[in-house]
């Protein structure tokens, strides 16, 4: 029986310790038994925490005592390995570079979810740097942790860039993860991993100690098997952090409690745009009927269907300027927090370490650190034009006229098919599992888009997509790994 709760979300899990069925240290011990069986095959984890079990038990003491932090007490989690920790596991982007580093200390939020009782038991495998090093990188691969595996095929796409979080929330490795979006990041994986992924407005949770892309569109986000699993992860992640600016003032529009948003009726009465071309064009028969049986639910549910609806053109969308001029000075601005001895101290430095350490440090090139070095920095005149261009394609001509003229509580979207430009907007989206296409076995989420701070909406939205008729299943591992 006891093996079987690494298929539980989390709010069932906390039943179960409420019952005296289960301790946080047996469920620590459970995802660290899963992880030595079956990380050799996946390659979700890059480094563990050596303090996990006694966190754990720390927590079984504080819970027998009457104290409960909330409904993260004692639940396992994995964090990104781009996200600090100062327990002193290293933080290293899944670079050779970062190999050694051991942040000073925990990025602003781990230690929220350190106090809303999270257990941390290591560090998932990322697309190194984020996906932000080389165009032809695979998802899910690293120098440092080598090739992610999505545990429902090996053939099957892991998602990118928070790969690593997706596979082992997935195969149970931990209850929740968290990852980090700047364009599709914590869509993409979570969809093709079957969970359920919260990409927030920019600025509802801290990016203080994480490895930046680009201040303009980088967020965390959370990463679980369940619409409140989600909910609560985002609950004990948000909040004012005096080292990040974009979460200022952000307070009066963050919920102290996402949870009591979730509600099977939320989706009577709501209107949800579709936009199925250019993005239903791109699913396989398989895969869009799994999405037209999706959309067919949610006129089932209730929802009023706005379909044909215009997104802004590809070619505004996928424009990624905006991102190569605000890389390497917010780099720069991390590696002053990296040991000196380790010599990095710019992007020019990360570019010189991995031509020296090629071909092992960049198997498939850096060409997107050299064309962020040949664009410059923030004080080149085409950085302000390529950003105020990128919010008015993706706000004022893009979702905010959608939203406004045709007044929808959010748009529609396979997987992360449609999240460059919500990324551009910093505008929130969430997915949900739809289902599995027939011929693949490939999971894909039905993904919802809002304006700036509906989080509380989009939870209750999918929230009831879930509960009308759940779709996700766990996967099939097999036993002998």
């Amino acid at each position: 029986m006891r093996h079987e709760f690494w298929t539980f979300d989390g709010w069932q899990l906390q039943q179960a310790m409420a019952e005296r069925q289960l301790t946080a240290v047996e469920l620590t011990a459970l995802s660290l038994e899963r992880i030595a069986r079956h990380n050799p095959r996946l390659r979700a984890i890059l480094s563990m925490n050596p303090h996990a079990l006694a966190t754990a038990e720390a927590l079984d003491r504080e819970r027998q005592h009457g104290r409960l932090r909330g409904p993260l007490h004692g639940l396992p989690i994995v964090l990104k390995d781009n996200i600090d920790v100062g327990d002193g596991t290293c933080t290293t982007a899944g670079s050779l570079a970062l190999a050694q580093h051991r942040a000073a200390k925990d990025a602003f939020l781990v230690g929220k979810l350190r106090q809303a009782g999270a257990v941390i038991v290591g560090k998932a495998n990322l697309t190194e740097w984020a996906n932000f090093v080389a165009e032809d990188m695979p998802n899910g691969f690293s120098a440092l942790g080598g090739q992610t595996k999505n545990p429902y095929g090996e053939d099957l796409d892991t998602g990118g860039s928070s790969s690593g979080t997706g596979s082992a929330v997935a195969a149970g490795f931990a209850v929740m993860g968290v990852g980090t979006e700047t364009s599709g990041s914590i869509l993409s994986p979570s969809s093709e991993h079957a969970l359920v992924g919260i990409k927030p407005t920019v600025g509802l949770i801290s990016r203080s100690g994480l490895i930046p892309i680009a201040h303009s569109q980088d967020t965390p986000g959370p990463m679980a098997r369940s619409v409140r699993d989600a909910a609560a992860m985002l609950t004990a992640m948000v909040g004012e952090d005096p080292e990040d600016p974009a979460t200022h003032s952000t307070g009066e529009a963050a919920s102290d409690d996402y949870t009591r948003f979730i509600s099977e009726q939320a989706l009577t009465g709501a209107r949800i745009g579709l936009v199925r071309d250019p993005f239903w064009n791109r699913l396989s028969d398989a895969e869009r009927a799994v999405m037209d049986a999706a959309v067919d639910l949610l006129q089932e549910l209730g929802a009023q269907l706005v379909e044909d609806l215009p997104y802004p053109p590809a070619s505004a969308s996928a424009d990624m300027d905006v991102l190569f001029y605000e890389f390497g000075p917010a780099i720069a601005r991390y590696l002053r927090t990296v040991e000196p001895h380790l010599g990095l101290s710019t992007l020019e430095d990360l570019v010189r370490f991995n031509y020296d350490n090629r071909p092992r440090a960049i198997p498939y090139g850096q060409d997107l650190f050299v064309k962020s070095l040949q664009m410059g920095g923030l004080e080149e005149p085409g950085y302000l034009q390529a950003r105020i261009r990128d919010l008015a394609y993706a706000r004022e001509w893009g979702l905010d006229r959608l939203f406004g003229e045709h007044s929808l509580d959010a748009v529609a979207f396979p997987a992360n098919y449609g999240a460059m430009v919500p990324a551009k907007a910093g505008y929130p989206s969430i997915t949900v599992p739809a289902g599995c296409a027939a011929d693949s076995g490939r999971p894909i989420g039905l993904t919802l888009t809002g304006p700036a701070f509906s989080e509380q909406r989009l939870i209750s939205l999918a929230y009831s997509f879930e509960h009308a008729a759940p779709r996700r299943q766990a996967p099939n591992l097999r036993e002998e790994d």
